[in-house]
Order: structure tokens, then sequence, then C-alpha cells
């Protein structure tokens, strides 16, 4: 029971004469003994060289605290100053150097060896802070508060463009922001604060763990008992927030920052004005006005982060952008799609805009927008950008990406902010490459059949270049619609046209048309615009039923991709989905079957060079051939036993079986029933 739930049913009382005496004994002193009230059971043994200020409350001390190598103390308070607190049942407080000031500390927390724990006047706890994110001299500013998604944040930061839309989501952050701003502080039930220094104006909540901090100002701790939260040593971190199942250590610094669930930030990693979302991860380099979204990772000390939307992004070590020509600020931009990758002492100058999956290498400063190109490597050569369209398809590495994310969602809460959908091939990217096929058949009818490259947007094409990333993007795409098809009539028996047809009906009329990427979140841009129209005439007046809205469109993101895939597949084959035949099956699926054969040859050539004569280089030191490869094969292992090797393997067999069942069937209903 909370120290809390304590007071509410009235389990305080005031102190006896005998209890005064007792704790007078030990130590203890107070301004005003009256003021001091305890539990039913309260031992006065149990508090000892202990001065007391305020209203206090304090709960019965009567258990063991185990720590860290062992050791158990006995519940209580020691060596302490308290002033206007309510204590719960079996803390465990010691060693307080400055004091404990306006705080309710709730059932079993310790408090160990600390400066200074304290709230002055009104706090909103970090809630209301305005982040000013991607544009660092300002305009694109995000309220932080406690449930803050990457979908919300997303609206407030990009969609400027409808002023009433943020004006209305500020409001309702605004009044969020009222309805916690307090002048209690909490440590929550199980939190542990052990040899840390300032704390000021801090909200942490259950099974925290805080250890080591040099100071805490404005902020709150949303740990939970299912997901904890520890906050390391060495750290200092000003006006935040930070959210279940992270962790901050090693001298971490963070001004104005929004840490979302399942981040990391460590050893040294310094971010101001930004937000991190779902399983990023932050270490040695440094953010700066940053819209982290889901799984934006950066490991070097050199890499600098600044003003950019990114993604799904594994920043190089040396990676770095510009945002400032010292002209009007720092007021450039730019935008990683989701999923890209920079290497070493990759730079990009700022305003530009890098397409989903790009490996980005070498130095740009052309201000490129490559976005109808995704799955492209952007390269530097002789001071120019080259763009090889398309071919970030055929990588190891892009394949390997996508099956590692869901596998390292470090979230445990069972309430999740963010809205993730973690696939690779999904109509925001299948647009982009239907445009990007476009786009290059435009550019060489344009340029002529025999230039030697092709120029669009700041960045070169070769024709060959070109060519080969028409062929990638279709096959992309045929691999996409068939994927949608087949999983669509998988484990449906038709006996007659008329069933083959209403399966193949999408359910929705929502999903064809331009989809987004909500930091994390496909979505049609209707549903998008329907929720932006909700809160303009105020049918959507609340976070709650912001946060609704969001949870809906990632729901029905299946249905929603049918009906963007049947449209497309109508347009294609020049005939409304209903009046598909089992020809029109048999072919679409001999499309895709090429298409997965196809890549997944492509994959595994791409993964048999990781095992080549040039890999080896530097194996086998003092050895022969022979032991080269002997210690080669004990490293990385071989190529034949390779898991992603074989994986591959059974996903082409596991694929074709899969394209010859769905033939089989449609040949039987084709037998069976004329069209």
């Amino acid at each position: 029971m909370t120290s809390e739930s304590n007071c509410r049913q009235g389990g305080f009382h005031s102190l006896s004469s005998e209890q005064i005496d007792r704790l007078t004994r030990q130590g203890c002193s107070s301004e005003d003994w009256s003021k001091v009230q305890v539990a039913e059971g309260f031992n006065a043994e149990s508090v000892k060289s202990t001065h007391f200020s305020g209203h206090i409350k304090l709960g019965v001390f009567e258990k063991r605290v185990s720590f860290f190598g062992g050791v158990s103390k006995p519940a209580g308070i020691s060596d302490a100053t308290i002033h206007n607190c309510t204590i719960g049942n079996n803390v465990y407080i010691s060693r307080v150097r400055n004091y404990i000031a306006n705080y309710v500390i709730e059932d079993n927390a310790v408090i160990d060896h600390i400066e200074l724990l304290a709230v002055e006047g009104e706090s909103s706890f970090g809630n209301g802070v305005q982040v000013a994110v991607v544009n660092e001299a300002g305009g694109r500013e995000i309220p932080i508060y406690d449930n803050l998604s990457a979908q919300t944040a997303y609206v407030l930061a990009f969609y400027r463009h409808r002023p009433k839309v943020i004006e209305k989501l500020q409001k309702m952050i605004a009044g969020y922001t009222a309805s916690v701003t307090c002048s209690m502080g909490l440590v929550g039930e199980g939190a542990r604060l052990i040899n840390c220094r300032i704390i000021k104006n801090v909200k942490i909540g259950p099974a925290s763990l805080i250890e080591g901090v040099n100071k805490l100002e404005n902020g709150s701790i949303n740990s939970c008992v299912e997901d904890m939260v520890h906050i390391g040593p060495g750290v200092f971190a000003e006006n935040f927030i930070v959210c279940s199942g992270s962790e901050i250590t090693d001298g971490v610094i963070i001004y104005k920052c929004f840490v979302g669930q399942g981040t990391v930030l460590s050893r040294q990693y310094s971010a101001e004005n930004s937000v991190f979302f779902a399983n990023c991860g932050g270490f040695h380099g440094e953010a700066c006005a940053v819209f982290a979204g889901p799984y934006t990772v950066t490991h070097h000390k050199s890499t600098l982060l600044i003003a950019g939307l990114f993604s799904f992004l594994n920043a190089g070590s040396g990676t770095n952008q510009s945002n400032h020509m010292y002209k009007f600020g720092p007021v450039h931009q730019g935008v990683v799609e989701r999923g890209s990758k920079t290497a070493s002492d990759s730079y990009i100058l700022w305003p530009a805009k890098v397409g989903a999956f790009t490996v980005v290498m070498g130095r740009h400063y052309r201000n490129s927008d490559t976005s109808d190109l995704p799955f492209s490597y952007l390269i530097e050569h002789e001071d120019e950008s080259i763009l090889a369209p398309g071919v970030n398809l055929r990588s190891v590495g892009t394949v390997r990406d996508a099956r590692k994310w869901p596998k390292r969602d470090r979230r445990k809460d069972p309430h999740k902010l963010d809205h993730i959908n973690f696939k690779l091939l999904s109509p925001y990217t299948i647009q982009k490459m239907i445009n990007g096929r476009n786009l290059l058949c435009k550019l060489k009818a344009t340029s002529g059949e025999t230039s030697e490259y092709f120029t669009y947007h700041s960045v070169k094409i070769n024709n060959s270049s070109l060519d080969r990333g028409v062929k990638l993007y279709q096959i992309g795409i045929n691999k996409f619609l068939g994927n949608c098809l087949i999983k669509r009539l998988e484990a449906k028996q038709f006996e007659n046209f008329d069933e083959l047809r209403a399966a193949l009906k999408p359910q929705t009329s929502i999903g064809p048309g331009r989809w987004v990427d909500m930091a994390g979140m496909f979505a049609p841009e209707e549903t998008v615009e329907k929720l932006l129209s909700d809160i303009e005439n105020g049918s959507v007046n609340s976070l709650e039923q912001v946060k609704a809205s969001f949870q809906s469109m990632h729901e029905n993101y299946p249905e929603y991709e049918w009906a963007w895939a049947a449209n497309v597949l109508q347009e294609n084959q020049d005939k409304a989905i209903d009046e598909m035949t089992a020809d029109d099956i048999i072919e679409l699926t001999k499309k895709w079957k090429q298409a997965v054969v196809e890549l997944d040859n492509m994959l595994y050539a791409d993964a048999r060079k990781e095992f080549t004569a040039t890999a080896q280089t530097g194996y086998g030191l003092d050895g022969s051939q022979e032991t080269k490869q002997a210690d080669f094969g004990q490293v990385r292992g071989t190529f034949e036993e390779n898991s992603f090797v074989l994986e591959i393997e059974k996903h082409i067999v596991r694929k074709t079986e899969l394209g010859d069942e769905l033939v089989g069937r449609m040949e039987e209903l084709r037998r069976n029933q004329p069209n």
C-alpha cells in the first residue's frame, strides 16, 4: 500500500510523547513535532539522526532492504533532513547530505547517499517544455508531455501548414500539463536513488533506478514495474521526459529532450532540443534539434546529427550535416527517410532529402532530393553526388536490418506509446518505387538513350545505373503486389469465381492514393487528413482521442494495404479487381515467383561476397593459406552454414511452393468453372 493510500484511509496519527522522546534520544529533531504524523504500527527505533520540518507523514518500517552485493539493511530513516514529505512503508532513507523537501515517497523506495532531492513551487516536471526540433532557429517546437507518441510529435513538427491543428494540439497538451502540475514531487514505489547529487523538480516513477547522477532538474522519469528506467553515473539532465524501459548513463548530457520507450543513451552522448522515440540508441556523439524516429542509432564519438528527421537510421562514424550558411542563422533542415545508413565520414549539406533505405557515402554539397528514388546508393565521386537507384534492394544488409528491428524492440511496457510498422515493402515504399521507375524512364526518354549520365535534383545517374534501377524497382513492385495477392488468397478454397472475386474485393475504400510514414507508422494520407480535419472542427478534442485515431490507423494497416495494392493491380491489369480471372491470378503469381527468386538470388550472391578471399584478409596472421581459411572459418563460419544464407535458401523453396500451390488452386478452379 502506498503512503498516499494510507493517508486517504486516515491511517496516520500524531506521535505519542513516548515516541517523541525515543526519537529525540536517537538524535532526531523537529521544528514542530505536532506536524509529524505516523502510521499505525510505526516504530520509533527505525528513525535516527533525522531533522523534520513542515508537514510530515511516516509509514511503518519493519522489513529489511536488499542492496548490491548481497548486503541487507533495515528499513527506516537515518542521517537526513526531511521537509514537508509523506513517506510510505518500508522505505530506506540514509545519508542525505542536504535535504529532501516536498516529496511523496512511496512504499519500498530507497534513497541512499544523495545530496539534494527537492521540489520548489509549482512544477510540471518537464511537461510542456518546448523542444525546438528539426529547425534549430525555431518554428517546429514540440511541447513534450508524458504520453507523447512519435505520431503526435510528427504532426506537431511537420504539419505547420495546418495552424489550427497545431493550436488545438498545443491546447490539449497545455491542459494535460496543467493537470500534472503540482508542488509535490513523487518517488514511486520501489524506486531507488543511490549516490546521487542534485535532483530538483523531478517526478520519479515506480521501480526507477537512479544512481550516481550529477544533476536532474525539471523532468519526469516514467518508469514502471514491467519496464524500469535506469539513469546512471555522471548524467546531467534538464527539462526532460524519460519514458519506460529507457537507459541514460555514463556521463550523458541532455537538455530539453524527450527520451522514448526502450531508448538507450550512453557513453558521454549529448543532446539538446531533440526527441528520441522507441528503441533509439545514442553513444559517444551529439544531437542537436533532432527528430529521431524509432530505431535511430548512432554509436560513434565524432558523429553529429543536427536539424533533421531520421528513423531506422544507422549513422556511421563521422556522420555530419550542416544547417548554417552564416546568413540568416541555422535555418536549414533535412530529412533522411527510414532505413537509411550513413558511411564513415559522410556529410550532407542541408537542405536535402534522402530517400528511404539509402546508403550515403562521401560528402554531398548540392542540396539533393532523392525521396522518389528509394533503396539507392548515394556516392560522392570527384565532388559530385552520384546515385545508383534501387541497388540497396539486393543488399543482404537491408534485409538483415528489416529482420533485426522487430527482434530488437526493447519495450516491455504494456502501454506502448509509438506505433511502429516494420515492413520493408509497403504502399509507402512501393509508391516511391513506382514513382522512381517512371521518373527514370522519363529521364531516359527526355535526355536520350545514348546519354552517359542523367541529372535529377542535383545528383547524377549513370546510364547503366538507370537501366538497372528500372529493373530493380520493377522486381520490388512485382514482389510486393504478389505478396499482397497471395496473402489475400492464402488458405482459402473457392468453389467458383464469385467466391474468388469476393475474396479479392477490398473491405474498405480507404488506402488507394498517397501514403505517409509518420515517424515509424505507415498510413494512407486520407486517414491523416481526416484526423487533422476532425481536430480542426472539434470532433477530436482530447489527447486520448488523438491516440485512438493513430491506433486505428495502425491496426487497420492490413486492410488499407490490400485496398492500395488492389487499386494498383487494377491499373496494371486494366480491369476491376472483382473482374480478375484465374488466368490473371496465375499470371500475377508467376510474376511474383520470378521476382522473389530473382531477388533472393541477388541477396545470395551479395552474401557470398562476405566469404571471398578478399574478406579473409587479415586472418591467419602467422600461418599459411590453410591457416587463414581455418581461422576465418572459426571466427566467421562458412558460407554454406551461415544462418542468413540458409534462410535465403529456405525462403526460395518456401515461396516457390506457396506460389505453385496458388497456381494449382487457380488451375483447378479454371477447370471446374469457366471464366
